[in-house]
């Protein structure tokens, strides 16, 4: 438990729903909960793999975002909600955003309220603040959302209207709310932005978003599961934002080189201009979104900004209210979660050399 925090009755005993289960952070809520011996009950979509889930013994509920009723059931009986479900991604049509992660939020909000849940953590995230790049700004819990976001940012703009919704249901005292803001995450049983990273420094594709030395805000899962978990068993948290945006000093140059010598590459060097890169990106939205195109263009605005972006994310909040100090390093975790995409890349490959064999045969 956090140092200085005041728990609230039934916390430890009160049954907890996690949202996006089989995902990075619900998975890594699922783990931390587990440790901590509180019972965990998993929302997972029908067909999901859930064999990590299983392995930790929780219970597990069929259901899904749009589905209201599956929501209804998963929250009979809790007494903290975990809402990590969302439409992840920075491409894909915008009504996927609404229906997952806007509507998707009001209908849980709404079972959680029917089933008089104690406590609603929410997972928001700091690109709900908007797109700043601005050279030696800090932002934390006090800044207005929703500023200046890019056009086609969907992935931000859902994610500003969910905790609109969210602030509504505490502010008319349905529900007891908690919000956490984390940063580009990462770590084991990451599907999406670790493996890109590496497949680009196989291939030796990878370029530093100007010099390189721009400080990140990229969090390990499990330190966020960590934070939110202290401020939803918390009187501290109640009605309250808490970035969880970093786990230290991590540079743009720090974090690709660390990522290449645990894949056994050499040094990123290898350069392109901010601008220059963020106008390539503009252009290929523009043509995926004139050919309606679902598969994601090489590059987004709102991956040149999450490298390249001159602006940091604060947390002392969280650091001296909650006592949050997150437990895994850079040097620890980043070589943990490339093991951990190489032994599942690996594993992929085998099966898929398994099953050619098996057809030819």
């Amino acid at each position: 438990m956090a140092r200085g925090i005041v728990v609230t009755e039934d916390t430890h005993s009160g049954l907890n729903l996690v949202t996006g289960g089989t995902g990075l952070l619900g998975s890594h809520f699922v783990e931390q909960l587990v440790r901590r011996n509180r019972r965990v009950r998993a929302l997972v979509r029908p067909g999901s793999d859930t064999r990590y889930l299983e392995s930790k013994g929780v219970e597990l509920v069929e259901g899904d975002m749009t589905d209201a009723a599956s929501l209804r059931r998963a929250c009979e009986g809790v007494s903290i909600v975990y809402h990590a479900a969302a439409r992840v991604g920075d491409w894909g049509p915008w009504q996927e955003f609404v229906d997952i992660t806007i509507e998707g939020t009001r209908k849980i909000l709404a079972a959680a309220i029917a089933s008089n849940v104690k406590r609603f953590l929410h997972i928001s995230s700091i690109s709900a603040y908007g797109h700043p790049n601005q050279e030696g700004l800090v932002i934390d819990e006090t800044a207005p959302l929703g500023v200046n976001l890019h056009h086609w940012s969907y992935y931000s703009r859902a994610k500003v209207e969910a905790e609109k919704l969210v602030w509504a249901a505490h502010k008319r005292g349905d529900l007891c709310v908690t919000v956490v803001r984390p940063s580009w995450l990462y770590g084991p049983r990451d599907r999406a932005t670790i493996g890109r990273l590496c497949d680009s420094i196989l291939k030796g594709k990878i370029k530093l978003i100007g010099d390189g030395n721009n400080r990140l805000n990229v969090v390990h899962a499990g330190n966020v599961a960590e934070g939110a978990i202290a401020a939803a068993e918390s009187e501290i948290g109640k009605g309250e934002a808490f970035n969880c945006s970093n786990d230290g000093v991590l540079t743009q140059k720090q974090y690709f080189n660390l990522v290449a010598k645990a894949l056994g590459e050499k040094e990123v060097t290898r350069k392109v201009p901010y601008r220059v890169a963020y106008t390539a990106a503009y252009v290929f939205e523009i043509i995926g979104h004139l050919l309606r195109s679902r598969k994601q263009p090489l590059v987004t605005r709102y991956s040149v900004w999450l490298m390249g972006r001159k602006t940091f994310f604060e947390c002392q909040k969280a650091r001296k209210q909650l006592g949050w100090t997150p437990t895994i390093s850079y040097e620890e975790g980043i070589p943990d979660a490339v093991a951990d995409y190489l032994k599942q890349r690996n594993a992929s490959n085998s099966s898929t050399i398994g099953a050619t064999k098996a057809v030819a045969t």
